[in-house]
């Protein structure tokens, strides 16, 4: 039902102009606090009341950590910014014209409007794949595939079929990026040292990971090198890899593929993300599903509109297609944009975003990471492990989360115990069409 125009969504009137941010990722908190002291009404809004740290979604995923230790309140987050205001609500479109960001219950004005919103699941216009597979991008997503993947072996233990079992205990992740990469060698941890003593009844040598990816080499947004060592590290955990492979579609337990079939009851979709675009931006702001902005991340054709991170396409000299659409790039494209906001405030000129790459990193399993830094450098094995567990550490938010983490961790390290392999809720294949709706 539309929600009438005459409605407001109750925010505090203010003689200070109004920046609105849409979405708590990445870019908007670091947006949002680098705003503290700016004399403007910040308002923040979000359909959940917390921020995720998705880089580790996959870790809550395969039972190795809770959710409340990657996810941190919003609110909190802002505890002593008294022009900070948030507010949890769905944003369900934009108006320029008015200078409005419409919600499922009312609209709000703005002065200046920054879109933050991120990115969705990229299925590549297949709907029916979209009803099917088990995406993870959400914490929401994460708590399901963690149910389904101990219902799964719940399951296989009550049936004598045993054709029906080999399929069940079958995984594919498809998509072979960090968080494909990283899925991958946490369901081998999991079927190498855990779930064998969980379901001592169960054959573990039966259960195949496969990993599909529609390129010639893995981690494409990393050198070649890592490509080629986080192959070989999965190999030797027992993945099997399928390069140039891409999924066309998958029913009943049957997965097609360009080159050839897969017999699995479980696919995992890390196959890519899209920006996540709101309604009212016209087709000409965008370019390649993300909105197109300028040096100053100021949406094409507007002076009072800024996008920022993964919704925001930034084409450059040197990256032509827009930034990568990671943490780093929406975290610096925050912070500057806050800096250029104080300098509008000023009457000073803008100044342009440039990108600083830190370098990039993906994990294997215990011991087994690679990382790359600028200049060519280079790290494997377990001093690189060492140095992506330090960088997640680093950003989490909290000392609370920090700490609860670097915990699980230790532990799981010494004992090989996932301790939060439990079905909280449990979720089927009729759940997963009636999300898809929403995503």
């Amino acid at each position: 039902m539309a929600i009438p125009t005459h409605l407001k969504l109750s925010v505090p009137e203010t003689e200070h102009p109004r920046i609105v941010i849409i979405g708590g990722g990445f870019g908007g908190l670091k947006l949002a606090k680098a705003l503290k002291k700016v004399k403007a009404q910040v308002v923040m809004l979000d359909r959940n009341n917390f921020h995720t740290f998705q880089p580790l979604l996959y870790q809550v995923a395969t039972a190795g950590l809770e959710p409340d230790s990657i996810a941190g309140p919003l609110r909190k987050s802002f505890e002593g910014h008294f022009n900070y205001i948030f507010r949890m609500v769905k944003v369900t479109g934009v108006d320029f014209e008015k200078q409005e960001v419409q919600t499922k219950i009312g609209n709000l004005t703005y002065d200046y409007l920054v879109i933050a919103s991120g990115s969705v699941t990229n299925y590549f216009g297949n709907e029916e794949l979209q009803k099917k597979v088990l995406p993870l991008k959400r914490v929401v997503h994460a708590l399901d595939l963690r149910s389904h993947i101990l219902q799964t072996f719940e399951q296989a233990e009550l049936t004598e079929d045993y054709d029906k079992r080999d399929r069940m205990m079958n995984f594919t992740v498809v998509g072979g990026g960090p968080t494909g990469v990283e899925v991958s060698g946490a369901l081998a941890e999991l079927r190498n040292h855990i779930l064998p003593s969980d379901y001592p009844d169960l054959n573990f040598g039966m259960m195949q990971i496969n990993l599909v990816e529609g390129s010639d080499r893995l981690l494409n947004g990393m050198s070649e090198k890592s490509g080629k060592e986080s192959l070989k590290a999965l190999e030797k955990l027992g993945v099997k890899v399928r390069l140039n492979s891409m999924v066309e579609s998958f029913n009943d337990g049957i997965i097609k593929l360009n080159d050839g079939t897969l017999e699995s009851d479980s696919v995992i979709w890390a196959a890519g993300v899209k920006g996540n675009i709101i309604n009212g931006i016209n087709a000409e702001s965008l370019t390649k599903g993300r909105i197109l902005v300028d040096e100053f991340n100021r949406a094409k054709g507007q002076e009072r509109v800024f996008a920022i991170g993964d919704v925001a396409m930034m084409q450059t000299e040197d990256y032509p297609d827009g930034h990568p659409m990671m943490a780093p790039v929406a975290m610096q494209q925050g912070t500057h944009l806050a800096k250029n906001f104080k300098r509008l405030f000023s009457g000073k000129d803008l100044e342009p975003f440039e990108y600083f790459d830190k370098g990039s990193m993906a994990t294997i399993g215990r011991n087994k990471a690679v990382v790359d830094m600028p200049g060519g450098l280079h790290f494997k094995g377990f001093f690189a492990w060492l140095i992506w567990m330090f960088v997640h550490i680093l950003y989490l938010i909290g000392f609370r989360n920090k700490l609860i983490t670097l915990n699980n961790w230790i532990w799981s390290y010494f004992t090989y115990d996932k301790g939060t392999r439990l079905i909280i809720r449990t979720f089927s294949a009729e759940q997963r069409r009636k999300v898809s709706q929403y995503e």
